[in-house]
């Protein structure tokens, strides 16, 4: 095998991986879309259903993990709403909205906590 066709197969994977992830985006963020609109309708499972296919489909998207962690919340799915969020911040770290999220999530739920422990 040639040096050029080595290097032009190679090309051609790594063109194709960036289109698959490129693909996989796209469906995500139908899923997340779709479950903007059910949630908005108070079909709040749904809408968790649609925000888990999103994160299945693309791990790396931080706004289905803090779409998804909001949905738990409001379902009172606590402990998975705190992993949302953490997943989240892992993968995007300075997005005001998230942090702002999480930390408003912290705040009643730590303060819930300590009313519970009176």
């Amino acid at each position: 095998m040639t040096y050029r066709l080595a290097a032009s197969l190679v090309f051609l994977s790594v063109a194709s991986v960036a289109s698959l992830a490129a693909d996989a985006r796209s469906d995500a963020k139908a899923q997340v879309e779709f479950g903007i609109d059910v949630a908005q309708r108070g079909l709040w499972r749904e809408a968790i259903y649609r925000w888990e296919r999103a994160v299945e489909i693309d791990p790396t998207y931080s706004a289905a993990y803090n779409d998804l962690a909001v949905a738990y919340e409001h379902e009172g799915q606590l402990d998975k709403a705190r992993q949302a969020y953490e997943k989240a911040l892992e993968i995007d770290p300075e997005n005001v909205q998230i942090r702002q999220n999480y930390e408003l999530f912290k705040e009643i739920n730590d303060r819930t906590s300590a009313a519970k422990d009176k």
